[in-house]
């Protein structure tokens, strides 16, 4: 860049890299001024504080010198006693600036290619937050472009005003691409690097495909039909839980169009993968149902507390693989798109469970009550599943059996109790056996079988128990695609305890220890409870 450019040079060259990189025309004219005024310190000394101004409409260069005025000089180079700025200016006081106005000067080829290398940074520095600043809050959208180049199986995408990259793992499988193709897309992430900009696309994302229903399908655009869920095993099949806030209109038909013209386009696109539109439904037990399609179920048994549900399909037609999918696909989208994890069992596996629990439970009376056979059978048919739930219940209940009487279910209930005080007996001498301390019985929540766990799994102080996590407690399930769920257990595993119930007795170890207070507990209730406040009043 030849600084000694004339007036009309200077705006024709700011306005024609503003044009060309889609930045203000402001910024490129600043640019040009910090480069002017860098090549100027070089000829007048790096302390000096030069400054270089460009007039935006007419196109002339001014450049000054600014003097600090102080009492007593100590840098000559960028400091005037008040004494001799008074000079120049007569109403000058002790903290202003003073500009004294420089000559034009000539600048030779090293200062030049410093002046360019200043303005080229500004100038990408500008344009990097641009690019930031436009695609930043279009996450979510679909974008056009054209493959660029493909880099060690990645994809890098010319969207006109920027790059953005499709990793491997974000394309479906056995799709190529190549320079020139088009290439449509989902942004999930943009982030702001120091290499620039960095804009990150998927295929495979699941509101991929939704956003794909949104173009293809103009009731899902209007509001009428709205997309509840999605799940995706890219490339091969997919399932999308649909639901019409009209009733005049059916979500699944409108998504799949007139002969399936609508669906088969998002299909097209998505290199054929198979989609189950399902209708969505706010119970449970119906949605799952439906998610399970094609395949039938006659009964459902829902466990809230662990967010699981039981599905129990005919012995007949081949029921059973179809539920569960070629390699688990079915069940595995199902529950993904529920959000609950899924048990599948034919009528005749469900059969034989229930005679094995009621076997068990027949088993536990007997043994735990010393009663015969008869009586164990008859609790078990009575709903009774355990010897706690004996222990508890009222007596006139126990008598109303059929065969019982009053004294009968006295002495039932009082032999259960007998049980229960020997079994925390014995817990409580393997609780000391395990070193477990005494302080962990305090903290509320805790029963005798949940420190005996616990110690087994050396946990054995509030400490210990306040340093948990909710999964070390009662376990998670880790999901990778295409391949089943893995399942790993917590240390109260064999003790009834929900999720929520486990958070809880962390919370409550957590104040017991003197980590938070009670009413540091308080406070996410609180602020619910304003929030749900401020929306009813909206």
């Amino acid at each position: 860049m030849a600084v000694s450019a004339n007036k009309l040079e200077l705006l024709q060259i700011a306005d024609a890299v503003a044009r060309e990189k889609s930045i203000d025309r402001g910024i490129v004219i600043a640019a040009m001024e910090d480069a002017i005024a860098k090549a100027a310190r070089a000829r007048y000394g790096s302390e000096t504080d030069v400054h270089a101004e460009i007039d935006a409409k007419k196109g002339e260069l001014r450049l000054s010198r600014h003097m600090l005025v102080v009492e007593h000089v100590e840098n000559s180079a960028n400091q005037i006693s008040l004494h001799d700025a008074r000079r120049a200016n007569p109403g000058a006081q002790i903290g202003d600036t003073i500009a004294d106005t420089l000559p034009p000067l000539e600048y030779g080829r090293i200062a030049a290619q410093s002046a360019k290398q200043v303005i080229v940074q500004k100038v990408r520095e500008a344009e990097r937050d641009r690019q930031y600043q436009e695609f930043k809050d279009r996450i979510g959208d679909i974008v056009n472009g054209i493959v660029k180049r493909v880099e060690y199986g990645s994809v890098i995408v010319d969207l006109g005003r920027g790059e953005a990259i499709i990793r491997r793992d974000e394309m479906l499988p056995r799709e190529v691409f190549r320079n020139g193709d088009r290439v449509r897309a989902y942004i999930f992430d943009v982030r702001r690097e120091t290499r620039g900009p960095q804009i990150f696309l998927s295929r495979t994302h699941p509101q991929f495909m939704a956003k794909l229903f949104a173009q293809e399908v103009p009731e899902i655009y209007d509001g009428i039909v709205e997309i509840k869920a999605v799940a995706r095993d890219p490339g091969s099949r997919a399932k999308i839980g649909v639901i019409s806030r009209d009733s005049s209109v059916d979500p699944v038909g409108a998504c799949v169009g007139m002969r399936g013209s609508r669906v088969q386009a998002v299909v097209n696109e998505l290199q054929g993968e198979k989609i189950d539109i399902i209708p969505w439904s706010p119970d449970i037990a119906t949605f799952v149902v439906n998610a399970l399609a094609p395949a039938e179920v006659t009964k459902v048994v829902i466990d809230e507390d662990r967010e699981r549900i039981e599905v129990v399909v005919p012995d007949t037609n081949n029921q059973l693989s179809l539920a569960i999918g070629r390699r688990g696909q079915n069940v595995r989208l199902a529950s993904q798109l529920t959000g609950w994890d899924i048990d599948i069992l034919t009528e005749q596996e469900e059969s034989e469970r229930r005679q094995a629990d009621f076997e068990n439970s027949t088993r536990v009376f007997m043994e735990a009550l010393n009663v015969d056979e008869v009586v164990g059978q008859l609790l078990a048919s009575e709903g009774f599943t355990s010897v706690e739930e004996l222990a508890l219940v009222d007596v006139k209940e126990l008598a109303g059996i059929e065969g019982f009487d009053e004294e009968t279910a006295t002495e039932l209930q009082n032999r259960a109790k007998e049980y229960l005080e020997q079994q925390e007996a014995e817990l409580e001498a393997r609780r000391k056996e395990l070193g477990v301390e005494d302080a962990l019985k305090t903290v509320p929540g805790v029963t005798s079988k949940m420190l005996v766990k616990l110690g087994e799994n050396d946990i054995k102080t509030v400490d210990d128990l306040a340093g948990c996590a909710t999964d070390d407690l009662v376990g998670w399930t880790e999901r990778k695609e295409g391949s089943e769920p893995t399942k790993h257990t917590g240390a109260l595993d064999g003790v009834e305890v929900s999720r929520d119930e486990a958070e809880a007795l962390i919370m409550q170890a957590r104040v017991k220890a003197g980590w938070i207070s009670e009413a540091d507990l308080a406070k996410p209730e609180d602020a619910e409870a304003e929030g749900a406040g401020e929306e009813h009043a909206a």
